[in-house]
């Protein structure tokens, strides 16, 4: 799944092409997503002019004229900007086509994805809409600090790394993230999150800021289904020292890394690094 990462990464992509441009129509070849893409969308984006990009954990919102889009990608969800004209390929489900000749095409072979019409600005949006509302501050943000992960993890009982991965908590830390950041901090991914002191997290908390901008910059972590918005592959994941290394020696003792399934996600971490 696309991380925040590389969604932050591809808002940087398209919004150069997107952002004062204007909507000419929207294309929809296959409106069967997450939540199937009604009818009447297409006649209420024709027309209109962006007027601001933004993400919101790891939803973009395009702000137009009246109302805006909110879209997920999902499991497998990208987009890229490419001429109108250019035949879609398989599992291209939509295109919003702007007047300049390009297009914001959707592809996501998995369709998981959302891609929705709000009748609200994104910043209502944000304050209203039930799959932004509840979400705890970004990361990368001021919000965002150990003190922050202390009080909350006070008044938990469940496994820090859980923890770190709801969205009520901080948003976009997802398992790779979680995994790498752990490591870093010197913390076990089982060990409770009310067992963890403030100084602990306050190196924890700084340590996921700089896993996630050290990933922003390098493009994304490779994965799977996920490429940039031009096409080519992040490079974060040649950087990643636990995630998916089972058996492999850690980069700091030599010991090797294990396995461990917590909340049915994989976990890797060092034994005797973190604690």
């Amino acid at each position: 799944m696309p991380e925040l990462p590389e969604v932050e990464t591809t808002l940087r992509g398209i919004r150069p092409y997107l952002d004062g441009a204007r909507v000419e129509r929207l294309i929809v070849r296959d409106p069967r997503l997450r939540r199937p893409i009604p009818p009447e969308t297409a006649e209420r984006v024709a027309g209109q002019a962006v007027r601001s990009l933004s993400r919101r954990s790891k939803y973009l919102l395009i702000g137009l004229d009246q109302g805006s889009l909110l879209i997920h990608l999902g499991m497998s969800g990208s987009l890229r900007v490419v001429p109108a004209d250019s035949a879609p390929k398989k599992h291209d489900h939509l295109d919003l086509v702007l007047t300049d000749g390009r297009c914001l095409r959707f592809h996501d072979p998995r369709r998981f994805g959302l891609f929705l019409w709000l009748p609200e600005t994104p910043e209502l949006a944000e304050r209203c809409h039930p799959l932004l509302r509840d979400l705890g501050p970004e990361p990368l943000g001021t919000a965002f600090d150990g003190d922050h992960l202390h009080r909350l993890g006070r008044q938990r009982r469940v496994a820090v790394k859980i923890f770190l991965m709801d969205a009520s908590v901080v948003v976009g830390v997802g398992n790779i993230y979680a995994n790498e950041s752990l490591f870093l901090a010197g913390i076990h991914p089982a060990r409770a999150c009310h067992r963890i002191g403030l100084e602990r997290y306050r190196r924890l908390a700084e340590v996921i800021r700089g896993v996630l901008e050290a990933s922003i910059t390098q493009g994304g972590t490779t994965l799977r289904d996920f490429v940039q918005e031009d096409g080519n592959p992040g490079y974060f994941a040649q950087s990643l020292r636990v995630y998916g290394r089972t058996g492999e020696p850690c980069i700091a003792c030599g010991a090797p890394l294990r396995l461990r399934r917590i909340g049915q996600r994989s976990s890797f971490y060092c034994v005797h690094c973190q604690h």
